[in-house]
């Protein structure tokens, strides 16, 4: 079939597939659908994307421009006037005279931290749809109303003033910034014609210039944590997202001193900065790093500043957080209503969903919380009146619960893991009275938990100027800091509220066997990214190695009529004698490969490994990747290949002959180094030999292309402990769903099996898939292990590694492997 002609502006000449890719996004936002795309392929999006944000607005301008132009004169009348008064008149913070009325007294200080009466009790208000959700992000009072009056509040209500058109958007998400910021850069390279052409004026009147009303600008604004975009020297020099978020709210509150309040926070006054930090934000496109620079030059928080730009820009970047929490969306002011959606790197999209909406808190933290509530009670329990008094104590009471359950736990249980019923964590006395989703409701409200930690802290410090004045810790101890942990143990009491169905419990031992852990895991993913999918317009799921979809489809969007739902699963740019697959199910002495748990840890398995290994060094040039299944199967082989035996060397010492040997190991920075050696090996001319681990930092985000990567080496299949309780409970509701669903017990069976293969293949594919990056890049894939032979194995594998697999493969000889491998490369090299 003949693909449409559409003109994407690639900056160069598309491959194919390329188009084919494009074409088939753009049909699935066209058509309203959800769209799980697989291309190994890179750096597609941007045009395809553009092309039908730029379609969208040719349709619509015409009859739009006189409408526009109206607001966008009120707009203009209106910012020059906030000019010219912030020009002429001081900012009434600076008129204000600081006075002498500040607290001063322990007592009136206390008052800060006092609770406000709590009425709103009533089942009707614990029950309505999102009453347990509160949006305004942790702000204070005052700030949520100047955001209010800045058109910044992540509410339904607009207000009067604003009157921004919220246009067509494609939000792009992905994992990381620096995936986001490679994104960025693809987009600076695309050459946009202008929306609409305009009528030609007569030849006297044309402007020497291009109208900037009809130019191709596109509005892009990348959004990102406080971490990210915080400029307040006081806060960035703090370790931690936690550390920072607290210290910004802190600043804020309505007792922290004037002179100790943040000076860069959006104030009334400032609204004409706030809208010169939009405009140089639009007028171009920004990279992350580029935001925090232009709030110092501004004196403008780009973190709050950068809100009331989200409805005027057409594509919007932002990390995973930040689009899949929808606490995160409603502080932000997210709507996805009508927009297009795009996830990049989603093939540990509900993975990173179960990561985001899961939560650990330890005996330790759930002592201290219960000594910081204390603390407070112990200054505050004769001002607690009605409500407050009642659920305050149930608060206690449900923290007494979990930690006796811990503690009990810790001093008698045997087990390392167990999964936890929800009933177990609530048999203190009294806690089967409590009304978990009123108790939820009121802590929301109240916010007693930032009361708690802000009476702590502020108490830590009074203690720690009377230290130093010389009034109080006498024995020349020092104050030791208070870790605020009550906010990090609500998050954990509300999952007490979630459908038994959607997670589980589990408790497990710290290392050293000192501390336990209560663990709440997501089981369903369903339910947190279903709402998205409803919003949007479209849902593009893309990534390089997407197989094998079957999760996606049956897991995530199992409710989707099939209708609603396209798969697109491209080849590569490589022409197919640019590599060569096999499947290596023997090694070099005739022994079968087979890193089964059971099996790869003999010293035989482990050596003919190696034998394998340097038969193929021998035969392939410049770099070599080695993917282990685990990290602690990768220090056994190498403490075994690292062993002499008499005289003989080693095998270590055999390979490091042969290729410069590097391995990687959990540190980051080693991690770093490892590879940045390696390349400098390879540079020489001495090849490299690196062996890295399925899933580990090599795994993902690291491009082996052209000498960096001539053969990517997996050594047997990844599986994660079936007999662990998280991977038991995963099939358990896995199986049970199928069942519920209509199906028969050897259905569910198969479906918990398909799970668990599924979370494997997808690990090694996306380890194959950082050999082999452009059109002329060449490779060799080898999968070492008797069950890459089996179809179940093949058939979730990509669909570019399945055309290269070399048929009959398996029935071949060791030296039929190598000698395929010389004749692959020395016709490569003769090229």
């Amino acid at each position: 079939m003949e693909l449409p002609k559409r003109d994407f502006h690639h900056p160069y000449q598309p491959y194919g597939i390329q188009i084919v890719f494009m074409n088939g996004l753009y049909d699935c936002i066209e058509d309203g659908k959800v769209g799980i795309f697989e291309s190994p392929t890179e750096n597609d999006e941007p045009e395809w994307m553009l092309e039908y944000a730029r379609q969208h607005k040719r349709q619509a301008f015409l009859h739009q421009t006189q409408e526009l132009e109206t607001r966008l004169a009120k707009i203009r009348a209106r910012e020059k006037r906030q000019r010219q008064h912030f020009k002429n008149d001081e900012p009434q913070q600076k008129r204000k005279r600081m006075g002498k009325g500040d607290p001063t007294s322990e007592e009136l200080n206390d008052v800060h931290f006092m609770i406000d009466d709590y009425q709103s009790d009533g089942d009707e208000d614990a029950q309505k749809p999102g009453a347990c959700i509160t949006t305004d992000g942790g702000l204070s009072e005052a700030t949520q109303e100047l955001m209010r009056k800045l058109g910044m509040v992540p509410s339904g209500a607009q207000s009067d003033e604003e009157e921004t058109d919220d246009e067509l958007k494609i939000f792009y998400c992905s994992r990381t910034h620096s995936q986001l910021s490679q994104f960025i850069n693809e987009l600076r390279r695309v050459q946009l014609p202008p929306v609409v052409i305009p009528s030609l004026p007569r030849p006297s009147e044309r402007p020497d210039t291009p109208d900037s009303a009809t130019a191709g600008h596109l509005k892009h604004l990348t959004l990102g944590s406080r971490k990210n975009l915080c400029i307040n020297p006081r806060v960035t020099k703090l370790k931690g997202a936690t550390a920072i978020n607290e210290k910004c709210l802190e600043l804020q509150r309505p007792e922290t001193p004037a002179e100790q309040k943040c000076l860069y926070l959006p104030t009334k006054d400032k609204e004409a900065v706030v809208n010169d930090f939009r405009d140089h934000v639009l007028a171009k496109i920004r990279d992350i790093e580029d935001l925090p620079a232009l709030g110092r030059g501004l004196a403008i928080c780009p973190y709050y500043a950068s809100r009331p730009i989200i409805r005027p820009s057409e594509i919007v970047t932002l990390p995973y957080p930040l689009l899949l929490q929808k606490s995160a969306r409603e502080a932000l002011g997210l709507s996805l209503k009508g927009h297009v959606v795009i996830i990049d790197e989603a093939h540990n999209l509900m993975d990173a969903i179960t990561s985001i909406h899961s939560i650990t808190i330890s005996l330790s933290q759930l002592k201290r919380s219960r000594a910081q509530l204390g603390v407070y009670l112990q200054r505050f329990r004769n001002r607690l009146k009605g409500k407050n008094r009642v659920y305050v104590t149930q608060v206690v009471r449900l923290l007494d619960s979990l930690a006796t359950y811990l503690h009990n736990k810790i001093t008698s249980a045997k087990e390392g893991e167990c999964i936890v019923k929800t009933a177990d964590l609530l048999t203190g006395k009294g806690v089967d009275q409590i009304n978990l989703y009123k108790l939820m409701h009121y802590l929301q409200e109240s916010k007693l938990a930032r009361k708690v930690e802000g009476y702590i802290m502020d108490a830590a410090e009074r203690e720690k100027k009377a230290a130093k004045a010389g009034l109080g810790q006498p024995d020349g101890k020092k104050t030791e800091p208070s870790v605020p942990v009550l906010t990090h143990i609500q998050g954990f009491l509300s999952t007490l509220t979630d459908p038994v169905a959607e997670g589980r419990f589990f408790f497990e031992r710290s290392e050293d066997n000192k501390d336990i852990y209560l663990k709440y895991m997501l089981l369903d993913p369903t339910f947190h990214f279903q709402e998205i999918v409803e919003d949007a317009r479209a849902v593009i799921l893309a990534g390089g190695t997407m197989s094998p979809m079957s999760d996606y489809i049956n897991r995530l969007f199992s409710y989707l009529p099939s209708e609603r739902l396209t798969t697109l699963s491209c080849g590569h740019v490589i022409p197919p004698d640019n590599l060569i697959a096999w499947p290596v199910t023997r090694g070099p002495s005739g022994i079968e490969y087979d890193f089964t748990f059971d099996q790869r840890k003999s010293p035989t398995m482990i050596d003919e490994l190696g034998i394998g290994l340097l038969g193929m060094c021998h035969v392939i040039p410049d770099g070599v990747v080695v993917f282990f299944p685990s990290y602690a199967y990768l220090d056994q082989v190498v403490q075994r290949w690292q062993s002499r035996t008499g005289t003989s060397k080693s095998m270590w010492d055999r390979l490091a002959e042969k290729k410069t040997v590097f391995r990687e190991s959990k540190e980051n920075a080693s991690a770093e180094d490892a590879l940045h050696q390696y390349s400098i090996a390879i540079d020489k001319g001495e090849g490299g030999l690196l062996l890295s681990v399925v899933g580990g930092k090599m795994s993902e985000g690291i491009n082996f292309s052209d000498r960096l990567g001539r053969a990517v080496i997996v050594v047997g299949l990844p599986y994660s402990n079936i007999h662990s309780s998280e991977w038991k409970a995963k099939i358990e509701h896995v199986e049970r769903s199928t069942a519920d669903r209509g199906g028969s017990p050897f259905e569910a069976k198969a479906a918990g099996r398909e799970l668990y293969e599924n979370s494997c293949m997808r690990a090694v594919n996306q380890s194959i898939g950082r050999a082999i990056r452009h059109q002329n890049d060449y490779a060799s894939i080898l999968l070492l292990d008797r069950r890459y032979d089996t179809e179940r194995i093949k058939d979730k594998l990509p669909g570019w590694i399945r055309q290269g697999l070399v048929q009959g493969a398996a029935r071949q000889p060791f030296t039929e492997i190598t000698g395929s491998l010389t004749t692959f490369f020395r016709a490569k090299e003769a090229l």
